[in-house]
């Protein structure tokens, strides 16, 4: 069985996704640890729930990002993680993170990327984008992640209809549902492939 490190900075949705897919074994895999850059948050609270170690590592909290990156990958290993998966992480990967797990780390995003992807794309400003343009849909993305922002390979997409009285609130809300369904499914399908 693999090991899972989640990295999360909100309320963790999709953490508790792949919680609830470990737990009813439709993904083979146990979740070792969750790091966090904030504290008091909801993906704590849900690896509290459900025991799962957690610890809280912010790049602020470090002199440079050698000494930070030092202690994320003495916390990755200690966890024995095999797949890292970003769940509503806010911060960008350290390159030395990126490095020594190259194609191990993985991202939902969203929007149907290359669209709407990038510095400054995240949460309610994707959906906010995606109205204000007018598009005919959006949906969500799972892809490996690389140096730069939503830019890696891409594994799997689902769209939703995006309708004209959407708001980025409502269009937000379809979009997490379908986040729910894909990542699991995603993540269990990544790790058949890195066995």
């Amino acid at each position: 069985m693999k090991n899972i490190v989640v990295f999360a900075s909100g309320s963790g949705t999709n953490f508790q996704s792949i919680i609830d897919a470990c737990e009813n074994q439709t993904l083979n895999a146990r979740i070792t640890g969750l790091i966090s850059n904030k504290k008091d948050i909801g993906a704590i609270e849900r690896a509290e729930l459900h025991e799962i170690p957690f610890n809280v590592l912010s790049s602020t909290h470090y002199h440079t990002e050698e000494d930070y990156c030092r202690v994320l990958l003495k916390q990755l290993e200690e966890w024995e993680a095999d797949l890292i998966v970003l769940a509503g992480y806010l911060r960008k990967i350290p390159e030395c993170i990126i490095e020594s797990y190259r194609n191990r780390i993985l991202n939902i995003h969203p929007s149907l990327l290359p669209k709407y992807g990038g510095k400054g794309y995240y949460g309610l400003k994707v959906h906010q984008a995606v109205v204000d343009a007018g598009e005919a849909e959006s949906g969500c993305t799972v892809h490996i992640v690389n140096e730069e922002f939503d830019k890696g390979p891409i594994l799997d997409q689902t769209k939703v209809k995006v309708y004209e009285d959407d708001t980025a609130q409502t269009l937000a809300k379809r979009i997490l549902k379908q986040e729910h369904i894909l990542y699991p499914k995603v993540i269990s399908n990544y790790l058949k492939k890195l066995s």
